[in-house]
């Protein structure tokens, strides 16, 4: 299969981090590297801001960071997808003040000192295998390594990330970070996974509450395989889309008088809707109950060892996500109904939206049929070509 977007391993990934850092600092050496993996949401999209339930897994493709403490407060970071460096200091950072990428890593030094956990000034290189802009959470990952690097300071006093208690500390510092400097409005669902999930398990996420529990994924073991189809339409949560819709959920909760739109259980819907002004609110509402159901019935799936039934729910969520949400686009929809036609058991959009992957559940040794019905299919659409790649549940920050 072409167009393939292979996972590092652990030494390539170190190996491409350090190069880097000697390349831009070669009177130094990194206190050592850490990583942090993608993710690939299996259900529950647009649920987190909303109080429900999401079911993620960590990809094997990682961000991998080279980092060096300072005893100043100076930031000074370098990345393999980037041109130049870029610099600030601790000091500098405020809600507005930096922009880029780098805002992204010195957030969660920022949130991580606003929490009353000193980190300092570092030095730091970046190399990713995590796709840019494909809705897999290349910002999540890059956060949560950095994190994961700042916990392992010598003498460090903050969460500790051994523990999943630390992590939880960890994820909040984190999505400060992209909420509050990098100024994405997203919710927790990406960095609960880069940081909390576990190999070989999708990770069944209440965000109400921040509980976890590990649901067995073994699709090798029923002879499946989860195409991720990067369409290279890329999305970002900064461009207003995402912050509006969030802004309407919570609106409409208000409206109805509860907390999040969790609190509005299936029996409920209908005079919730009936209660909202607006189509537009009652659309959003409509996915994000309907969809905090399908994540249940998933998971009850998955329970009982039923994981070739889940298709139908993949595919419901990408109608609700298109129509109730307005979060597809044309290069989604074609990449879910070519995998379908090639035998997919069921696709979806999968992440933010606006563009960035899909997701099919196929049959194990048939990816290279599938991706091609989507090639052509792409072609046929007049788009430019996609990528792939195999979703394995895979660990957490390291």
């Amino acid at each position: 299969m072409t167009d393939v977007v292979t996972a590092w391993t652990d030494d390539e990934g170190a190996a491409h981090a350090r190069a880097l850092f000697a390349e831009m600092f070669p009177d130094h050496r990194p206190d050592g590297v850490w990583s942090a993996p993608g993710r690939v949401n299996l259900i529950g999209e647009h649920t987190d801001y909303n109080g429900g339930l999401a079911l993620p897994i960590a990809l094997p493709h990682r961000t991998y960071v080279a980092l060096r403490r300072r005893d100043d407060g100076a930031i000074r970071l370098i990345s393999g997808r980037e041109s130049g460096a870029w610099e600030t200091s601790l000091d500098q950072i405020d809600p507005g003040a930096v922009s880029g990428w780098g805002a992204y890593p010195a957030g969660v030094a920022w949130a991580l000192e606003q929490l009353g956990h000193a980190v300092g000034g570092f030095d730091a290189a970046v190399a990713s295998c995590v796709p840019y802009g494909s809705g897999l959470s290349s910002s999540a990952a890059l956060e949560c390594a950095f994190a994961v690097a700042f916990a392992a300071a010598p003498g460090w006093t903050g969460p500790d990330a051994a523990t999943d208690q630390g992590r939880v500390q960890l994820v909040t510092a984190c999505i400060r970070a992209e909420n509050e400097i990098a100024g994405a409005n997203t919710g927790g669902m990406d960095q609960a996974a880069s940081l909390r999930s576990q190999e070989g398990h999708a990770l069944l996420l209440d965000c109400r509450d921040g509980s976890i529990r590990h649901i067995p994924f073994d699709l090798a073991a029923a002879g499946l395989e989860l195409l991720v189809i990067d369409t290279k339409a890329e999305h970002s949560h900064v461009d207003g889309q995402y912050a509006q819709r969030r802004a309407t959920c919570e609106a409409a909760a208000q409206t109805l008088e509860v907390a999040t739109l969790r609190e509005i259980s299936p029996d409920r819907l209908d005079g919730a809707l009936a209660a909202l002004q607006t189509d537009e609110a009652r659309k959003r509402v409509r996915h994000v109950v309907t969809e905090i159901g399908r994540v249940k019935q998933f998971v009850e799936l998955l329970d009982s060892g039923r994981v070739r039934e889940v298709g139908p729910l993949m595919d419901a969520s990408h109608a609700s996500l298109a129509e109730d949400y307005e979060v597809s686009c044309a290069e989604l929809d074609v990449a879910v109904t070519a995998a379908r036609a090639a035998g997919a058991l069921g696709a979806r959009m999968t992440g933010g939206g606006f563009g960035g992957s899909a997701i099919a559940l196929i049959e194990a040794g048939t990816s290279t049929q599938v991706s091609a019905a989507v090639k052509l299919a792409f072609t046929e659409a007049g788009f430019g070509a996609p990528a792939f790649l195999t979703a394995i549940a895979s660990r957490p920050a390291h």
